[in-house]
């Protein structure tokens, strides 16, 4: 996997590499079971509950100067500190435009309730 993140992430400046990179981490240090999906036509990698599920709980998609955290359920989210983006049904977003902003300990916060909500979204 880690390759094809290479390749996937080679079309980005450094910056928006090194977020990604720091965001993968942070995902996987919160759900380290997640099922892990490169889309480079999106240009976003997905992180699933389980490989037949067709809704990610996370994903992860850099442009050249931030990179998007997406959060399948956001919507559900409470979010006192308004760092969630977006107006859809379900999903909402962060966006990171550094790698210290990736240290924020209300990302882990937000993981964490996007992650319950998916696997109970999952059941």
């Amino acid at each position: 996997m880690v390759n094809q993140l290479d390749a996937f992430l080679s079309s980005y400046s450094r910056e928006a590499r090194e977020i990604a990179l720091c965001l993968r981490t942070l995902v996987l240090n919160v759900f380290p079971s997640a099922v892990e999906r490169i889309d480079p036509q999106s240009g976003t990698i997905f992180y699933y509950c389980r490989k037949v599920s067709q809704e990610s709980v996370f994903a992860i998609a850099p442009h050249m100067k931030h990179v998007n955290l997406l959060l399948g359920q956001g919507a559900q989210i409470p979010d006192p500190a308004r760092l969630l983006s977006g107006s859809g049904k379900r999903v909402r977003h962060v966006k990171i435009k550094s790698e210290e902003e990736t240290q924020n300990p209300v990302l882990r916060l937000l993981l964490e309730e996007a992650l319950r909500l998916g696997f109970k979204e999952d059941s």
